[in-house]
């Protein structure tokens, strides 16, 4: 059964060593930041040519931040033991949703990668390595490839996170294609993320939810995962739920999965899920018609009690989020997968090409709770990257890309960015200087 795998996974899964529950200094309060007097004049603007204060930000790049897709790489694994073509996709599907529970409660902006940035990670007790690359900088797209140390998959993809601020909101739109293959079964999985959107970011308290379309296929067997991340609607009743179906080639629904992005997924017969909703429906349109009295749409977000995924009887755990440490909310809301990935541990200096976030001036002195420095540091750095730009612009110089470079995806035959096969050979002669 899928979910005695799981439960036992989530329990033995080792974490290295000496593993990290803190940073080296909580996150600064933002409450005498205006942020109405920077983003006043962007409304239904693209943000990214829009600098933004420091104390935004988290001390994280968004190279880093993608990374949070593999927390959960487990699921992967489990997928390569089952024979079956539809447990697969139960397992790649809560893999899909599980690479954006990081983003719960995560109010702060990661920092802008700079162009020819990369980032690496081997975790040998999750069985994989990481390396990506910002591989444009207008507009910004960020590269990566990850692969099973185990050579038993293969994930990679690029984003291109495309920000509008509208008002009381920011909405984050991740364009860019997501493949994950297994080559035991010759199967190739791609899909996009949801949009996510911030909340009250003039006044109020912040919140996040996530909203759109994310279909799933599977391009050898033509199933394919259709689910729905639900926008939070009235009263806040459809905040975080996200639910929808696995299809074979010709649609025919083979079973329902449900919950929440920030807790849960479970997956149930498709009748059995059909009868569960329009009970539900019946019910809540009963209740509706009771009230006398409409509100619009909550500005503050909707505080649920307990465990908020009503399980339908006879469903299947498929996946739980990482609990979170104690002290997450003091650390800009990190896991622990979250505060591990700055760590620059000894002897890596020799091993990491310059151009790794971890050797990044101002996300290290934000780490370390130095405001001033990192505001200083930001801004020399992104002034740095100016002036390359500048003067490349008045030669015959174009800017090559290393370790990625332009093609199509093989799967959906779209534009996509393709790892050169070369960064893990630890030749990094002829790198920028980007810091």
């Amino acid at each position: 059964m899928v979910t005695n795998f799981i439960l036992e996974t989530f329990q033995n899964v080792k974490s290295p060593e000496d593993t990290i529950t803190s940073l080296p200094a909580p996150m600064f309060s933002r409450n005498d930041v205006s942020i109405w007097s920077i983003l006043k004049k962007c409304i239904g603007m693209e943000l990214s040519k829009i600098a933004m204060p420091v104390i935004l930000n988290e001390p994280l790049s968004f190279l880093q931040r993608l990374t949070e897709y593999m927390e959960h790489t487990y699921l992967i694994h489990q997928a390569n033991t089952t024979t079956d073509s539809m447990e697969r996709m139960k397992c790649v599907a809560a893999f899909a949703v599980s690479a954006v529970a990081s983003q719960w409660e995560r109010t702060g902006k990661p920092f802008n990668p700079l162009l020819g940035e990369t980032y690496e990670l081997i975790r040998e007790d999750l069985g994989f390595r990481w390396m990506s690359e910002q591989v444009s900088h207008h507009p910004p797209v960020s590269a990566f490839h990850a692969e099973g140390l185990q050579e038993d998959f293969l994930f990679h993809g690029s984003i291109y996170p495309k920000l509008k601020f509208w008002g009381k909101s920011v909405e984050a739109e991740p364009k860019g294609i997501i493949s994950l293959e297994l080559p035991k079964y010759n199967e190739a999985y791609t899909w996009t993320n949801p949009t996510c959107c911030v909340h009250n970011i003039i006044v109020g308290q912040l919140w996040i939810e996530q909203y759109g379309n994310v279909e799933v296929i599977n391009h050898k067997t033509g199933e394919r995962c259709s689910l729905i991340f639900k926008p939070c609607g009235l009263f806040g009743k459809e905040l975080h739920k996200v639910e929808g179906y696995i299809l074979d080639k010709s649609k025919k629904k083979l079973c329902a999965i449900y919950g929440k992005w920030t807790e849960c997924l479970y997956t149930v017969d498709a009748d059995t899920f059909d009868a569960h909703k329009k009970s539900d429906k019946k019910n809540s349109e009963e209740k509706k018609s009771n009230m006398q009295v409409q509100y619009d749409e909550p500005e503050e977000m909707p505080l649920p009690d307990g465990d908020t995924v009503q399980v339908i009887p006879g469903s299947e755990l498929i996946w739980r989020i990482a609990p979170r440490p104690d002290n997450s909310a003091e650390f800009y809301a990190f896991s622990t997968f979250a505060m591990q990935l700055n760590e620059l541990e000894e002897g890596m200096k020799g091993v990491l090409p310059p151009t790794d976030c971890r050797l990044r001036p101002d996300i290290r002195h934000m780490e370390k709770g130095d405001i001033d420095s990192a505001s200083a540091e930001k801004k020399r750095v992104e002034e740095k990257q100016r002036l390359s730009r500048k003067n490349r612009s008045k030669s015959t110089e174009e800017w090559k890309t290393r370790w990625f470079h332009q093609g199509t995806n093989p799967h959906n035959k779209a534009q996509d960015w393709l790892y050169s096969n070369s960064y893990w050979d630890r030749n990094y002669s002829l790198l920028p200087d980007i810091y």
